[in-house]
């Protein structure tokens, strides 16, 4: 991959691939640097998103990537990977590097060390940042260094990039050289809801009859345009014009249009910012467990964008970094 204007092709690997979101905004964000982006390597476990991804991609992804070496992963000049949440979520035991799952960022490290792509970038939840007093995210920052990579991170919502849904998540950006990285401001006005949310929907989504007069007794009348409900572990229910963050495991009674229905698997995808023509080859349950999982692809377009931006950084300035380190200087067409 070439560090100048005159970069014209994108060789990129798909870890913990899902149902494509790193894939769709990075196409975005490639497309508007003339950037021809190749998919050349992608993985998920779980056999619904396998489904879906090769339905939308034509790529069939592969399954675990523990039990695959390293040195099988294509070459490659970016690296992007939304490794698995749970180990670090509010919602979930927050057991960090003692849950099996949150393992797979030493998978994502070995891949790294074999490949030594161009750069990476790296998404999971906010919780992160603060697990474990912020000791795990320093662990991974200091393996990422080790490995040769000068590091960027930063939580950004989704609601900040025009989707209406607040979805708090951490990028982690990494390049082999340093590059002037800006993160995007994002500032972009939200899309309502009643632009999103489907016209016609099926009477199996909505709750009976007695349970919406129970739900509509407390906020009948409080808004004018549509709202989404939020219903806590608790039983106490918040309505918003946004969507709290898509949870994989949620509830049912997690998010109601109105305090009357689920969202279907359209409003599910459009939330997270997948294109209408995006197919729906799984059922429901699967959808709503793969959209709770997925990343926002408006976000990752952006971060994607900024990142091309910061390679395509001029070379004087890159040599001036440099001078300033200990590392050895890696001009253009001389390895990655």
């Amino acid at each position: 991959m070439c560090y100048n204007t005159s970069m014209s092709a994108l060789r990129y690997i798909d870890l913990f691939c899902g149902i494509g979101g790193f894939r769709l905004g990075l196409a975005a964000a490639a497309a508007a640097h003339r950037l021809l982006a190749d998919c050349v390597f992608a993985a998920d476990i779980d056999p619904d998103a396998q489904q879906t991804y090769r339905a939308n991609f034509g790529d069939q992804p592969l399954g675990d990537i523990q039990q695959l070496a390293a040195e099988a992963v294509a070459d490659h000049d970016l690296l992007l990977a939304g490794f698995p949440c749970q180990p670090f979520s509010i919602m979930g035991k927050r057991h960090g590097f003692g849950d099996t799952r949150g393992t797979l960022f030493f998978d994502v490290a070995r891949i790294l060390a074999a490949k030594q792509p161009t750069a990476f970038v790296l998404e999971n939840v906010k919780q992160l940042t603060g697990h474990d007093q912020g000791r795990t995210l320093r662990r991974m920052l200091d393996v990422l260094a080790d490995l040769g990579y000068h590091t960027h991170y930063r939580v950004l919502n989704a609601l900040d990039f025009g989707l209406p849904q607040k979805r708090e998540r951490v990028f982690i950006v990494g390049t082999r050289r340093p590059v002037p990285f800006r993160w995007p401001s994002g500032g972009q006005p939200m899309r309502r809801l009643s632009d999103l949310l489907e016209a016609e929907v099926p009477p199996s989504y909505y709750a009976s009859a007695h349970i919406q007069q129970q739900r509509q007794a407390s906020y009948a009348g409080q808004h004018q345009e549509p709202t989404i409900w939020h219903e806590n572990k608790a039983g106490h229910i918040s309505a918003y014009p946004y969507s709290c963050a898509l949870r994989a495991g949620a509830s049912y009674n997690y998010l109601l249009v109105d305090g009357q229905r689920r969202l279907t698997e359209r409003e599910l995808l459009r939330l997270q910012g997948f294109p209408d023509d995006y197919r729906i080859v799984v059922g429901y349950s699967a959808m709503r467990k793969l959209t709770g999982n997925a990343v926002a692809v408006p976000v990752v377009q952006a971060v994607v964008g900024a990142l091309l931006d910061a390679l395509a950084a001029p070379l004087d300035y890159v040599v001036e970094q440099y001078q300033q380190s200990s590392l050895p200087l890696a001009l253009p067409g001389v390895g990655r």
